[in-house]
C-alpha cells in the first residue's frame, strides 16, 4: 500500500475532528477561528516553504510541505471539498497534456 494512501487518512482525521471537535484539537480550533484564519495558515506555510526552497535546507522543506499539505486540507474540508476532486482534477488536466 502506497504511503500515498494517508492523505486520505489524514482527511478522515480533519474531517472528523471538525464535525466532533474536542478541546485539545488543533484542527478543531483552528476551524473554529474561521475560514479566514485557515486561509491565513494555508498562506503562510506556503511563505514558509518558498523561503525553505530558497534556502535549500532540504529537511525544512519537508517539514514546512507537510504544514502546507496538512493546512491545505484542513481548508478544503472546511469548505466541503474532497482531496478526491482535487486529485480529478489534476487528472483531467493530465489528459488534456
Amino acid at each position: 500500500m502506497s504511503k500515498l494512501t494517508f492523505l486520505a487518512d489524514l482527511e478522515n482525521i480533519v474531517l472528523d475532528r471538525i464535525r466532533n471537535p474536542v478541546g485539545n484539537s488543533y484542527t478543531a480550533k483552528l476551524t473554529a477561528a474561521g475560514t479566514k484564519r485557515v486561509a491565513q495558515k494555508v498562506g503562510e506555510e506556503g511563505v514558509e516553504l518558498s523561503l525553505a526552497a530558497l534556502a535549500g535546507d532540504r529537511e525544512e522543506i519537508v517539514e514546512e510541505a507537510a504544514d502546507l499539505i496538512y493546512h491545505v486540507i484542513v481548508l478544503l474540508s472546511e469548505q466541503g471539498i474532497g482531496l478526491s476532486e482535487v486529485v480529478a482534477k489534476l487528472e483531467s488536466r493530465h489528459s488534456e497534456t
